[in-house]
């Protein structure tokens, strides 16, 4: 098994373009499964939940052209076009959908465009249960028929969908964008309340907008979907991953330096930029994106709580907890969205830092400095919380079960090289 090698210490000078955002662009290509046109993506990034995402498409019919490496300079990502001419399968097998939750988003557009599914149960990072309650009930709202048997979910509307006034009792991305994409194919009228404000939702709905829906209310709370007869392709550009972008501004913080990230957008981590700032990270919009950097002066620890869009993302929690580590003071990181997202914190402790936890809360109290250790990986963004502990630490940190990171993070390594990190990947 590949594991990842840091030797700490060093500080982080020059550019890197942010990839395109894995949670967008997984429902953007179930959105695929809406039409029998071409549907082209620019910018989609290399990583395993795309690949295996893609192989489940395929095996629900849905033919796939890939162009483009995302290397070159000038270059956006890669080009992945999909035509689903004809579903040739609505089932969802446990073997391919366990391994990613976003899997379970084909239910919608399935049961809209062929009337039944059966779709399993998912799988994904061990962060808590994430159940899939809510897409279930926002389909039977929409007129689904829903069994559950086997590990499976069992749906059919003989009749199609039909449009439904749906409340979500809290704020879930993956079922706001279950029910988008089925609302745009069901007859009527759909109001979906108490909606998931994410942009990963906003470019969905955008790209369902140049497909042909007719949606109001994008980027509010609020969302009306009156359901068309059939959707087209379009060529759609996915945003660029807020959370990559986060990741790397809490890396230069950690180590000193200067980076500028190309094609960051200040406007999709709007809570993360005052918090860094606070904290004694310099940061300013460039006309090619975001420019970072720490030279000199410490920085302070903070207090914070992970909170749906637009509030501090869950996302980034795990990174801000190895930030602060090295900080001065006490910050104090609450954690609301998972139940289990702590579980890189031992980890860290590993390497010398001074982490109490208590109920949903983190007490990072800031130590001098972080020792290189032997850690692993629990999921994906703690994961790159152990690299960014690597990257500040003194001596070399070597980090196990790095599959979680090709799950997210494109190329970190070449990425985090280039800009003068020492890491490197030890095949297993």
């Amino acid at each position: 098994m590949d594991r990842i090698q840091v030797r700490g210490g060093r500080r982080l000078n020059g550019e890197i373009r942010v990839s395109g955002a894995k949670n967008a662009a997984l429902p953007l290509m179930v959105a695929s499964l809406l039409t029998d046109e071409p549907l082209t993506l620019v910018n989609v990034p290399h990583l395993t939940d795309i690949s295996q995402l893609a192989e489940i498409l395929a095996g629900l019919g849905v033919e796939m052209t890939m162009s483009g490496n995302g290397h070159a300079e000038a270059e956006l990502g890669r080009a992945l076009t999909m035509q689903a001419r004809k579903i040739t399968s609505t089932v969802a097998p446990y073997e391919l959908v366990r391994k990613m939750r976003a899997s379970f988003l084909v239910a919608g557009p399935l049961i809209a465009r062929c009337h039944k599914a059966k779709v399993s149960l998912p799988g994904g990072c061990a962060i808590g249960t994430r159940p899939v309650d809510l897409h279930l009930k926002g389909l039977e709202a929409m007129g689904a028929r829903i069994e559950l048997k086997d590990g499976y979910v069992y749906a059919e509307a003989p009749g199609g969908l039909h449009g439904a006034h749906f409340v979500f009792p809290f704020v879930s991305v993956g079922a706001s964008e279950n029910l988008m994409m089925a609302a745009s194919l069901a007859k009527g009228t759909t109001t979906l309340e108490n909606v998931a404000m994410e942009p990963e939702v906003t470019d969905l709905g955008h790209c369902l907008l140049a497909m042909g829906a007719k949606i109001e209310g994008l980027g509010t709370r609020t969302v009306r979907i009156e359901g068309v007869d059939r959707l087209k392709g379009t060529n759609y550009t996915v945003l660029p991953d807020r959370i990559e972008t986060g990741t790397y501004l809490m890396a230069v913080a950690a180590t000193g330096g200067e980076l500028e990230l190309i094609g960051a957008r200040g406007d999709t981590i709007e809570s993360v930029i005052p918090l860094l700032t606070s904290a004694g990270v310099h940061i300013a919009p460039t006309n090619r994106g975001l420019k970072v950097a720490r030279n000199g002066a410490h920085y302070t620890g903070v207090e914070v709580t992970t909170e749906p869009y637009p509030g501090f993302p869950t996302d980034l929690q795990a990174q801000l907890m190895a930030l602060m580590c090295t900080a001065n003071g006490t910050s104090h990181i609450t954690e609301t969205i998972f139940e289990n997202r702590f579980m890189h914190a031992p980890e860290l402790m590993r390497m010398g830092a001074d982490i109490t936890i208590e109920h949903q809360t983190a007490t990072v109290r800031g130590v001098e400095k972080l020792r290189g250790a032997p850690v692993m990986a629990t999921d994906l963004r703690a994961s790159v919380s152990l690299v960014i502990a690597g990257l500040a630490a003194e001596g070399e940190t070597v980090i196990n079960r790095v599959y979680h990171l090709d799950r997210g993070f494109e190329r970190i390594e070449e990425k985090l090289s280039a800009v003068g990190a020492d890491i490197r990947r030890v095949k297993g």
